[in-house]
């Protein structure tokens, strides 16, 4: 009965010893986000298309501040032979006018941060659900990311896909682009 004990012991420990313990190792990567939307093809167009449209306001705004310095310099060389009345008159109007184009300019400002805020949202969005989709077809348990709001204190340059990612979302990006041009 010891014997049998005994051998049953040896085999479960011999067993036991012989079987390797099983690891699972998580997958993960990160991706420097800075550099991801400075280099993605998308991010990169909505940045030239505010950029034109800041320019094309600022020009709008350059020209009526322009006009609106001559009236003025008219007003100041004017103001006295023509009499008070006439100054008071045009003062008035020029002040209208100035803070309108305060105004004008301040909303014209709003309405471009507005329609920036939106669109920079949602490709937020779209490159977090690619990188998502990303992660889950690849295999990865984690992937973290890098950059102005870094959640990864040290990374391994091996697990950087940030170029991966890069390139394959200007490829579908052109994709996209292509199809909605026809």
């Amino acid at each position: 009965m010891k014997n049998i004990f005994l051998s049953s012991l040896i085999a479960i420990t011999f067993f036991s010893c012989s079987q390797k313990p099983t690891i699972k190792v998580m997958k993960t990567a990160y991706v420097d986000t800075s550099i991801l939307m400075d280099d993605y093809k998308e991010a990169k167009d909505i940045a030239t298309k505010y950029k034109a449209k800041s320019e094309e306001m600022d020009k709008q705004l350059q020209s009526d501040a322009l006009n609106l310095k001559k009236d003025k310099d008219y007003f100041q060389k004017n103001a006295q032979t023509k009499g008070d009345a006439w100054a008071q008159q045009h003062y008035a109007e020029l002040q209208k006018r100035d803070q309108q184009l305060q105004y004008t300019q301040q909303q014209m400002l709003q309405q471009l941060q507005k329609e920036s805020s939106i669109e920079t949202e949602s490709l937020v969005k779209k490159v977090k659900q690619f990188i998502k989709e990303y992660g889950k077809q690849k295999g990865y348990a984690y992937i973290y990311g890098t950059g102005e709001t870094a959640s990864v204190l040290y990374a391994q340059d091996q697990f950087d896909i940030t170029k991966e990612l890069t390139k394959l979302l200007n490829e579908k990006y052109k994709n996209t682009a292509k199809a909605s041009n026809k």
